[in-house]
Protein backbone atom coordinates (compact mmCIF):
# COMPACT_ATOMS: atom_id res chain seq x y z
CA UNK A 1 0.00 0.00 0.00
CA UNK A 2 1.34 3.42 -0.97
CA UNK A 3 1.56 6.16 1.64
CA UNK A 4 -0.12 9.53 1.13
CA UNK A 5 3.31 11.06 0.58
CA UNK A 6 4.09 8.52 -2.16
CA UNK A 7 0.70 9.05 -3.80
CA UNK A 8 1.24 12.82 -3.83
CA UNK A 9 4.70 12.30 -5.32
CA UNK A 10 3.30 10.16 -8.15
CA UNK A 11 0.39 12.53 -8.69
CA UNK A 12 2.83 15.43 -9.13
CA UNK A 13 4.87 13.36 -11.60
CA UNK A 14 1.74 12.46 -13.54
CA UNK A 15 0.54 16.06 -13.64
CA UNK A 16 3.94 17.11 -15.03
CA UNK A 17 3.73 14.35 -17.67
CA UNK A 18 0.22 15.53 -18.54
CA UNK A 19 1.44 19.10 -18.99
CA UNK A 20 4.27 17.94 -21.27
CA UNK A 21 1.94 15.82 -23.41
CA UNK A 22 -0.54 18.68 -23.74
CA UNK A 23 2.26 21.03 -24.79
CA UNK A 24 3.47 18.55 -27.43
CA UNK A 25 -0.05 18.23 -28.81
CA UNK A 26 -0.55 21.99 -28.81
CA UNK A 27 2.75 22.47 -30.66
CA UNK A 28 1.60 20.01 -33.33
CA UNK A 29 -1.73 21.78 -33.70
CA UNK A 30 0.02 25.15 -33.96
CA UNK A 31 2.28 23.72 -36.67
CA UNK A 32 -0.75 22.34 -38.52
CA UNK A 33 -2.39 25.78 -38.46
CA UNK A 34 0.69 27.12 -40.25
CA UNK A 35 0.28 24.47 -42.96
CA UNK A 36 -2.11 26.86 -44.70
CA UNK A 37 1.06 28.32 -46.15
CA UNK A 38 2.63 25.09 -47.28
CA UNK A 39 6.06 26.45 -48.14
CA UNK A 40 6.63 28.27 -44.84
CA UNK A 41 8.52 25.31 -43.37
CA UNK A 42 10.91 24.91 -46.27
CA UNK A 43 11.36 28.62 -46.90
CA UNK A 44 10.30 28.26 -50.53
CA UNK A 45 8.63 31.25 -52.13
CA UNK A 46 7.21 29.43 -55.12
CA UNK A 47 4.66 26.65 -54.84
CA UNK A 48 6.63 24.72 -57.48
CA UNK A 49 9.17 22.39 -55.92
CA UNK A 50 12.73 22.82 -57.11
CA UNK A 51 13.43 19.14 -56.72
CA UNK A 52 11.22 16.04 -56.38
CA UNK A 53 13.11 15.06 -53.21
CA UNK A 54 11.74 18.18 -51.51
CA UNK A 55 8.28 16.64 -51.66
CA UNK A 56 9.58 13.46 -50.03
CA UNK A 57 11.30 15.43 -47.30
CA UNK A 58 8.13 17.41 -46.58
CA UNK A 59 6.07 14.21 -46.45
CA UNK A 60 8.59 12.60 -44.10
CA UNK A 61 8.46 15.62 -41.77
CA UNK A 62 4.65 15.57 -41.70
CA UNK A 63 4.63 11.84 -40.87
CA UNK A 64 7.23 12.33 -38.15
CA UNK A 65 5.18 15.14 -36.60
CA UNK A 66 2.02 13.01 -36.79
CA UNK A 67 3.81 10.18 -34.98
CA UNK A 68 4.96 12.53 -32.22
CA UNK A 69 1.39 13.82 -31.89
CA UNK A 70 -0.04 10.29 -31.62
CA UNK A 71 2.55 9.34 -28.99
CA UNK A 72 1.69 12.45 -26.97
CA UNK A 73 -2.03 11.66 -27.27
CA UNK A 74 -1.49 8.09 -26.04
CA UNK A 75 0.71 9.34 -23.19
CA UNK A 76 -2.00 11.81 -22.19
CA UNK A 77 -4.62 9.04 -22.13
CA UNK A 78 -2.38 6.82 -19.97
CA UNK A 79 -1.65 9.69 -17.59
CA UNK A 80 -5.33 10.58 -17.27
CA UNK A 81 -6.13 6.93 -16.56
CA UNK A 82 -3.44 6.82 -13.85
CA UNK A 83 -4.78 10.03 -12.28
CA UNK A 84 -8.26 8.49 -12.26
CA UNK A 85 -6.87 5.40 -10.50
CA UNK A 86 -5.38 7.69 -7.83
CA UNK A 87 -8.80 9.30 -7.32
CA UNK A 88 -10.48 5.89 -7.15
CA UNK A 89 -7.91 4.45 -4.73
CA UNK A 90 -6.75 1.84 -7.25
CA UNK A 91 -3.35 3.38 -8.11
CA UNK A 92 -0.36 1.14 -7.42
CA UNK A 93 -2.37 -2.06 -7.65
CA UNK A 94 -2.17 -4.42 -10.61
CA UNK A 95 -5.28 -4.40 -12.76
CA UNK A 96 -4.68 -8.08 -13.43
CA UNK A 97 -4.11 -9.55 -9.95
CA UNK A 98 -4.81 -6.70 -7.55
CA UNK A 99 -1.33 -7.20 -6.09
CA UNK A 100 0.72 -4.09 -5.26
CA UNK A 101 2.98 -2.77 -8.03
CA UNK A 102 6.48 -2.24 -6.60
CA UNK A 103 7.37 1.41 -5.98
CA UNK A 104 10.49 0.98 -8.12
CA UNK A 105 8.30 0.13 -11.11
CA UNK A 106 6.05 3.11 -10.47
CA UNK A 107 9.13 5.35 -10.22
CA UNK A 108 10.29 4.12 -13.63
CA UNK A 109 6.81 4.15 -15.15
CA UNK A 110 4.20 6.11 -13.16
CA UNK A 111 1.43 4.99 -15.54
CA UNK A 112 2.09 1.26 -14.91
CA UNK A 113 -1.06 -0.87 -14.73
CA UNK A 114 0.58 -4.22 -14.08
CA UNK A 115 3.47 -5.78 -12.21
CA UNK A 116 6.47 -6.66 -14.38
CA UNK A 117 5.83 -10.40 -13.96
CA UNK A 118 2.27 -9.94 -15.27
CA UNK A 119 3.06 -7.61 -18.17
CA UNK A 120 3.52 -10.25 -20.86
CA UNK A 121 0.98 -12.80 -19.64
Amino acid sequence: MLTDKQLNHFKEQLLEMKKEAEQEMEQYQDDQAKEDYENDKTGEISSVADHPADLGTDQHEREKEQTIYEQAREKLMEVNDALKRIEDGRYGKSEKSGEPIPVERLEAMPTARYRVDEQEN
